[in-house]
């Protein structure tokens, strides 16, 4: 898995979002709220399989400080995804 370099990203957080993006695009981003319920999770196409999820989960149990609660997905996508991320919850 090829990381992505954070320090060419740009952080924005707002109230119960944090967006990653770059000069170009947004790579990704996570909406959630107080009580560490993901809601939404998206990464942009390009830049999937380099650690963006991991890294705004973090984030977000960094920022809340406790487990993380992942909704049930929309998509078959998603549902690939949360068997993947169950070490979050």
């Amino acid at each position: 898995m090829n990381n992505i370099d954070l320090n060419d990203c740009k952080l924005v957080m707002s109230d119960g979002v944090f967006t990653l993006k770059n000069i170009n695009t947004t790579i990704g981003f996570v909406r959630f709220n107080e009580n560490g319920e993901v809601e939404y999770i998206f990464v942009n196409l390009i830049f999937r399989k380099k650690g963006i999820v991991t890294k705004l989960l973090k984030m977000v149990k960094d920022k809340i400080g406790r487990s993380l609660v992942l909704q049930k997905p929309i998509s078959p996508l998603g549902n690939k995804l949360l068997k993947s991320l169950e070490k979050w919850a």
